[in-house]
């Protein structure tokens, strides 16, 4: 019984050898697979990487766009703050300058009205000692 016990033996040793022989022969094969499509990997990555590249300088070219229209926009709403400002002061200026001069004619005219009610008084008082 020892003989097959053996032969069994060997037997279960040869089919784990073979069967590690083929596992070996599978990890080989694909390893070689893995070499030849490696390159065509690394190609695809770094076409990838090359596109996320470019995607990115569009959008800080984008972006710097952007922020020079936005700038643009700010110096044109600055000067047309500070001409509607200098407007506004011109036509205060212009009403206050009315407003003095309307001041004035009326003062001029009250001032006639004054001297002409003098005048008549003085023109009553004369007339009135002689």
């Amino acid at each position: 019984m020892a003989i097959r016990d053996d032969q069994k033996f060997s037997e279960r040793m040869n089919t784990a050898a073979k069967a590690r022989a083929e596992m070996l022969a599978k990890v080989k094969a694909r390893a070689e697979a893995a070499k030849a499509t490696a390159d065509e990997r690394a190609k695809e990555r770094g076409a990838i990487a090359k596109a996320r590249d470019e995607r990115l300088a569009q959008r800080a070219e984008e972006k710097a766009k952007a922020a020079a229209e936005a700038e643009t926009r700010r110096v044109a709403d600055a000067e047309a703050r500070k001409k509607a400002d200098e407007e506004a002061k011109l036509t205060a200026a212009k009403t206050k300058e009315e407003e003095l001069q309307k001041m004035m004619q009326l003062l001029e005219e009250q001032k006639a009205a004054r001297d002409a009610r003098y005048a008549a008084r003085k023109d009553r008082q004369k007339k009135g000692k002689r």
